[in-house]
């Protein structure tokens, strides 16, 4: 893909936000799309999406409280103990004592949780693996890039 900066002025920020406004217009839907998805696998794996977040942050942040939880993905958190509830219902995690905090326990996955999160993230990777286009490395780094800045800006928003 040529980069057609050297040969085109920086868009104004007006310009610019116009078109993050269609980046929104896009991860709407999308999000929705791959809810559903996942709600569809749900009777393969037995994960609700709630769930599936729930252990997948678990397995790269290793042990949290579920407000550190309800932070980290923008939940609040009562519906992030819900989830945890229903995890812990079926085994794929459990409560350990906090050293930091008495009366906030750590969740932390147990081994069939760390199973259930890989099948699924094997089965999500294999799905992925589909994508159409020309898309390059730098492509996905710059849509990275747009997205966690897009998310900084909203970063105070309070979710609880």
């Amino acid at each position: 893909m040529k980069d057609d900066r050297s040969t085109h002025a920086e868009p104004s920020r007006d310009e610019l936000a116009d078109r993050l406004t269609e980046v929104f217009d896009l991860v709407g839907p999308l999000y929705r799309r791959v809810h559903r998805k996942v709600e569809q696998a749900a009777p393969i794996e037995g994960l609700s999406v709630g769930v599936r977040a729930v252990l997948d942050l678990l397995r790269t942040g290793g042990p949290m409280t579920v407000p550190q939880m309800g932070r980290a993905q923008a939940l609040s958190r009562q519906f992030v103990q819900r989830m945890v509830n229903d995890a812990a219902a079926q085994g794929l995690v459990e409560s350990i004592p906090n050293p930091a905090h008495r009366r906030s326990s750590l969740i932390r996955l147990t081994d069939p949780g760390l199973t259930a999160i890989g099948a699924v993230r094997d089965r999500e990777h294999e799905l992925l693996r589909k994508v159409g286009g020309d898309l390059t490395a730098g492509d996905v780094e710059a849509c990275l890039r747009v997205l966690g800045a897009m998310h900084a800006l909203f970063e105070d928003v309070d979710v609880d």
